[in-house]
Protein backbone atom coordinates (compact mmCIF):
# COMPACT_ATOMS: atom_id res chain seq x y z
CA UNK A 1 0.00 0.00 0.00
CA UNK A 2 1.56 2.83 -1.26
CA UNK A 3 1.18 6.59 0.71
CA UNK A 4 -0.44 9.46 -1.24
CA UNK A 5 -0.76 12.32 1.05
CA UNK A 6 -2.83 15.21 -0.09
CA UNK A 7 -1.54 17.34 3.05
CA UNK A 8 0.17 20.41 4.15
CA UNK A 9 1.42 18.92 7.42
CA UNK A 10 1.90 15.08 7.43
CA UNK A 11 5.13 14.44 9.21
CA UNK A 12 7.42 13.18 6.29
CA UNK A 13 6.45 14.11 3.44
CA UNK A 14 3.39 16.98 3.84
CA UNK A 15 3.39 19.43 1.29
CA UNK A 16 5.11 17.07 -1.38
CA UNK A 17 1.85 16.39 -3.21
CA UNK A 18 -0.45 18.77 -1.54
CA UNK A 19 -1.54 19.48 -5.67
CA UNK A 20 -4.31 17.48 -6.61
CA UNK A 21 -1.75 17.05 -10.06
CA UNK A 22 1.31 15.93 -8.09
CA UNK A 23 -0.59 13.76 -5.88
CA UNK A 24 -1.87 11.87 -8.65
CA UNK A 25 1.32 12.12 -10.69
CA UNK A 26 2.79 10.67 -7.00
CA UNK A 27 0.11 7.76 -6.99
CA UNK A 28 1.03 6.57 -10.47
CA UNK A 29 4.42 6.46 -9.57
CA UNK A 30 4.12 3.93 -6.68
CA UNK A 31 1.81 1.68 -8.78
CA UNK A 32 5.16 1.55 -11.22
CA UNK A 33 7.12 0.50 -8.12
CA UNK A 34 4.75 -2.34 -7.61
CA UNK A 35 2.29 -0.95 -5.11
CA UNK A 36 -0.89 -3.22 -5.26
CA UNK A 37 -3.12 -0.23 -3.36
CA UNK A 38 -2.82 3.29 -3.43
CA UNK A 39 -3.83 5.03 -0.24
CA UNK A 40 -4.88 8.49 -0.12
CA UNK A 41 -5.52 10.86 2.57
CA UNK A 42 -6.54 14.26 3.04
CA UNK A 43 -5.92 14.39 6.87
CA UNK A 44 -2.33 14.23 8.68
CA UNK A 45 -2.67 12.19 11.69
CA UNK A 46 0.95 12.96 13.15
CA UNK A 47 1.13 13.59 16.90
CA UNK A 48 -0.29 17.23 17.50
CA UNK A 49 -2.04 17.91 14.09
CA UNK A 50 -4.84 20.12 13.72
CA UNK A 51 -7.88 18.48 11.45
CA UNK A 52 -8.94 19.93 8.38
CA UNK A 53 -12.57 20.67 7.88
CA UNK A 54 -15.04 17.94 5.99
CA UNK A 55 -15.19 20.38 3.07
CA UNK A 56 -11.01 20.87 2.98
CA UNK A 57 -11.08 17.01 3.54
CA UNK A 58 -13.08 16.36 -0.11
CA UNK A 59 -11.56 19.11 -2.02
CA UNK A 60 -8.30 17.12 -0.85
CA UNK A 61 -9.45 13.69 -1.69
CA UNK A 62 -12.04 13.32 -4.42
CA UNK A 63 -10.01 14.66 -7.58
CA UNK A 64 -7.09 12.57 -7.01
CA UNK A 65 -9.05 9.30 -5.89
CA UNK A 66 -11.63 10.29 -8.90
CA UNK A 67 -8.11 10.49 -11.28
CA UNK A 68 -6.00 7.23 -9.66
CA UNK A 69 -9.28 5.00 -10.19
CA UNK A 70 -9.89 6.25 -13.57
CA UNK A 71 -5.92 5.22 -14.47
CA UNK A 72 -6.94 1.55 -12.96
CA UNK A 73 -5.38 1.75 -9.84
CA UNK A 74 -6.78 0.38 -6.79
CA UNK A 75 -7.38 3.10 -4.27
CA UNK A 76 -8.16 3.27 -0.18
CA UNK A 77 -9.33 6.33 1.09
CA UNK A 78 -7.64 6.93 4.58
CA UNK A 79 -10.39 8.78 6.38
CA UNK A 80 -12.02 8.81 9.72
CA UNK A 81 -15.20 10.69 8.43
CA UNK A 82 -18.30 8.89 7.03
CA UNK A 83 -19.15 11.45 4.39
CA UNK A 84 -15.37 11.76 3.07
CA UNK A 85 -15.47 7.79 2.74
CA UNK A 86 -19.18 7.94 0.75
CA UNK A 87 -17.68 10.78 -1.54
CA UNK A 88 -14.48 8.38 -2.46
CA UNK A 89 -16.04 5.20 -2.57
CA UNK A 90 -18.77 6.69 -5.33
CA UNK A 91 -15.42 8.58 -6.93
CA UNK A 92 -13.90 5.23 -7.39
CA UNK A 93 -12.35 4.22 -3.94
CA UNK A 94 -12.25 0.61 -3.18
CA UNK A 95 -11.17 0.43 0.50
CA UNK A 96 -11.75 2.53 3.10
CA UNK A 97 -8.67 2.79 5.74
CA UNK A 98 -10.36 4.43 8.97
CA UNK A 99 -7.62 5.16 11.80
CA UNK A 100 -10.26 5.40 14.33
CA UNK A 101 -11.81 2.17 13.81
CA UNK A 102 -14.58 3.60 13.40
CA UNK A 103 -14.35 5.51 16.83
CA UNK A 104 -14.39 9.52 15.53
CA UNK A 105 -17.45 9.01 13.11
CA UNK A 106 -20.46 6.84 14.99
CA UNK A 107 -22.09 7.03 10.88
CA UNK A 108 -18.82 4.77 9.55
CA UNK A 109 -19.71 1.16 10.98
CA UNK A 110 -23.63 1.84 9.08
CA UNK A 111 -21.95 2.55 6.12
CA UNK A 112 -19.34 0.50 5.85
CA UNK A 113 -21.86 -2.22 6.58
CA UNK A 114 -23.35 -0.84 3.12
CA UNK A 115 -20.36 -1.28 1.35
CA UNK A 116 -19.21 -3.91 -0.18
CA UNK A 117 -15.41 -2.86 0.09
CA UNK A 118 -12.76 -3.90 2.66
CA UNK A 119 -12.48 -1.88 6.01
CA UNK A 120 -9.37 -1.50 7.64
CA UNK A 121 -10.24 -0.88 11.55
CA UNK A 122 -7.00 0.65 13.30
CA UNK A 123 -6.05 0.73 16.69
CA UNK A 124 -7.13 4.41 18.39
CA UNK A 125 -7.32 5.92 21.59
CA UNK A 126 -8.16 9.58 20.13
CA UNK A 127 -7.62 12.42 17.72
CA UNK A 128 -3.87 13.67 16.97
CA UNK A 129 -4.09 16.64 18.71
CA UNK A 130 -4.08 14.52 22.31
CA UNK A 131 -3.67 10.67 21.59
CA UNK A 132 -0.04 10.47 22.94
CA UNK A 133 -1.60 11.47 26.60
CA UNK A 134 -3.71 8.00 25.80
CA UNK A 135 -0.25 5.87 25.80
CA UNK A 136 -1.08 4.29 28.79
CA UNK A 137 -0.87 0.49 28.88
CA UNK A 138 -1.28 -2.15 31.32
CA UNK A 139 0.60 -4.54 28.96
CA UNK A 140 0.02 -2.49 25.33
CA UNK A 141 -0.25 -6.14 23.46
CA UNK A 142 -3.21 -7.10 25.52
CA UNK A 143 -4.53 -3.90 25.87
CA UNK A 144 -4.52 -3.34 21.94
CA UNK A 145 -5.94 -7.04 21.04
CA UNK A 146 -8.47 -6.29 23.96
CA UNK A 147 -9.46 -3.20 22.25
CA UNK A 148 -9.36 -4.14 18.69
CA UNK A 149 -11.71 -7.22 19.47
CA UNK A 150 -14.18 -4.73 20.67
CA UNK A 151 -13.82 -2.88 17.67
CA UNK A 152 -14.13 -5.93 15.21
CA UNK A 153 -17.19 -7.07 17.51
CA UNK A 154 -18.69 -3.46 16.94
CA UNK A 155 -18.03 -3.75 13.33
CA UNK A 156 -20.02 -7.48 13.02
CA UNK A 157 -23.08 -6.04 15.07
CA UNK A 158 -22.86 -2.87 12.71
CA UNK A 159 -23.64 -5.33 10.03
CA UNK A 160 -20.12 -5.04 7.96
CA UNK A 161 -19.08 -8.98 6.94
CA UNK A 162 -16.17 -10.88 8.87
CA UNK A 163 -14.63 -11.23 5.48
CA UNK A 164 -13.87 -7.38 4.62
CA UNK A 165 -12.90 -6.69 8.18
CA UNK A 166 -8.68 -5.68 8.09
CA UNK A 167 -7.06 -4.59 11.56
CA UNK A 168 -3.98 -2.24 12.14
CA UNK A 169 -2.24 -1.89 15.61
CA UNK A 170 -1.80 1.14 15.01
CA UNK A 171 1.99 1.67 15.44
CA UNK A 172 2.59 5.25 16.33
CA UNK A 173 -1.08 6.10 17.53
CA UNK A 174 -1.17 6.63 21.13
CA UNK A 175 2.21 4.28 21.72
CA UNK A 176 5.72 5.02 23.01
CA UNK A 177 8.50 3.48 20.95
CA UNK A 178 8.56 0.82 23.21
CA UNK A 179 4.82 -0.01 22.78
CA UNK A 180 5.37 0.10 19.18
CA UNK A 181 8.46 -2.34 19.39
CA UNK A 182 6.59 -4.96 21.52
CA UNK A 183 3.56 -5.70 19.29
CA UNK A 184 5.84 -5.85 16.17
CA UNK A 185 7.18 -8.61 18.34
CA UNK A 186 4.40 -10.29 19.09
CA UNK A 187 2.78 -9.15 15.79
CA UNK A 188 1.48 -12.63 15.68
CA UNK A 189 -0.80 -12.33 18.45
CA UNK A 190 -2.38 -9.49 16.28
CA UNK A 191 -2.73 -11.97 12.92
CA UNK A 192 -4.18 -14.63 15.55
CA UNK A 193 -7.15 -12.10 16.00
CA UNK A 194 -8.40 -14.24 12.48
CA UNK A 195 -8.37 -10.91 10.35
CA UNK A 196 -5.66 -9.73 7.60
CA UNK A 197 -3.37 -7.32 9.27
CA UNK A 198 -2.44 -4.12 8.13
CA UNK A 199 1.49 -2.67 9.36
CA UNK A 200 1.95 1.00 9.06
CA UNK A 201 5.18 1.54 10.48
CA UNK A 202 6.79 3.67 7.32
CA UNK A 203 9.07 6.43 8.33
CA UNK A 204 7.55 6.76 12.20
CA UNK A 205 9.29 8.46 15.08
CA UNK A 206 10.34 5.18 16.63
CA UNK A 207 12.65 4.39 13.53
CA UNK A 208 14.40 7.85 14.12
CA UNK A 209 14.84 7.35 17.79
CA UNK A 210 16.44 3.83 17.40
CA UNK A 211 18.65 5.27 14.86
CA UNK A 212 19.32 8.75 16.70
CA UNK A 213 22.72 10.24 15.82
CA UNK A 214 24.73 8.89 18.53
CA UNK A 215 26.79 12.21 18.72
CA UNK A 216 24.02 14.35 19.22
CA UNK A 217 21.06 11.90 20.01
CA UNK A 218 18.97 13.97 17.38
CA UNK A 219 16.26 11.50 15.93
CA UNK A 220 17.13 10.42 11.94
CA UNK A 221 15.07 12.47 10.02
CA UNK A 222 12.21 11.22 8.56
CA UNK A 223 12.98 10.35 5.13
CA UNK A 224 16.23 8.84 5.97
CA UNK A 225 14.25 5.97 7.58
CA UNK A 226 13.33 4.20 4.68
CA UNK A 227 15.91 1.50 4.87
CA UNK A 228 14.85 0.79 8.58
CA UNK A 229 11.12 0.43 7.07
CA UNK A 230 12.10 -2.09 4.68
CA UNK A 231 13.60 -4.13 7.78
CA UNK A 232 10.20 -3.48 9.50
CA UNK A 233 8.30 -4.63 6.32
CA UNK A 234 10.81 -7.62 5.87
CA UNK A 235 9.72 -9.00 9.35
CA UNK A 236 6.14 -8.34 9.61
CA UNK A 237 5.40 -10.06 6.39
CA UNK A 238 7.27 -13.21 7.17
CA UNK A 239 5.07 -12.98 10.67
CA UNK A 240 2.17 -12.82 8.43
CA UNK A 241 1.05 -9.27 7.95
CA UNK A 242 -1.37 -9.00 4.77
CA UNK A 243 -0.18 -5.57 3.84
CA UNK A 244 2.34 -3.28 4.46
CA UNK A 245 1.37 0.47 4.23
CA UNK A 246 4.64 2.75 3.31
CA UNK A 247 5.96 5.40 1.42
CA UNK A 248 8.69 3.70 -0.91
CA UNK A 249 7.14 1.29 -2.32
CA UNK A 250 9.63 0.16 -4.63
CA UNK A 251 12.03 -1.23 -1.52
CA UNK A 252 9.43 -2.55 0.15
CA UNK A 253 7.92 -4.63 -3.32
CA UNK A 254 11.66 -6.13 -3.69
CA UNK A 255 11.53 -7.22 0.12
CA UNK A 256 8.00 -8.70 -0.05
CA UNK A 257 9.15 -10.76 -2.97
CA UNK A 258 12.12 -12.13 -1.16
CA UNK A 259 10.42 -12.72 1.91
CA UNK A 260 7.85 -14.62 -0.23
CA UNK A 261 10.49 -16.80 -1.66
CA UNK A 262 12.21 -17.61 1.25
CA UNK A 263 9.41 -18.76 2.88
CA UNK A 264 8.46 -21.10 -0.13
CA UNK A 265 11.67 -22.74 0.17
CA UNK A 266 11.28 -23.15 3.90
CA UNK A 267 8.19 -24.91 3.55
CA UNK A 268 9.38 -27.02 0.90
CA UNK A 269 12.61 -28.10 3.21
CA UNK A 270 10.28 -28.56 5.88
CA UNK A 271 8.36 -31.29 3.99
CA UNK A 272 4.82 -28.83 3.95
CA UNK A 273 3.33 -27.11 1.64
CA UNK A 274 4.08 -23.68 1.10
CA UNK A 275 1.35 -20.75 2.08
Amino acid sequence: MGIVNVTPDSFSDGGLAFAADAAVAHGLALLEQGADIVDVGGESTRPGAARPTVEEELRRVLPVVRELAAAGAVVSVDTMRAEVAARALDAGARLVNDVSGGLADPAMLPLMARADVPYVLMHWRGHSAGMQANAVYADVVTDVLDELRLRIEAALEAGIPPGRLVVDPGLGFAKSPDHNWELLGRLRDVVALGHPVLVGASRKAFLGRLLADPATGQPRPARQRDTATTAVSVLAAAYGAWCLRVHDVASTADAVRVTARWGVETAASAGSPPH
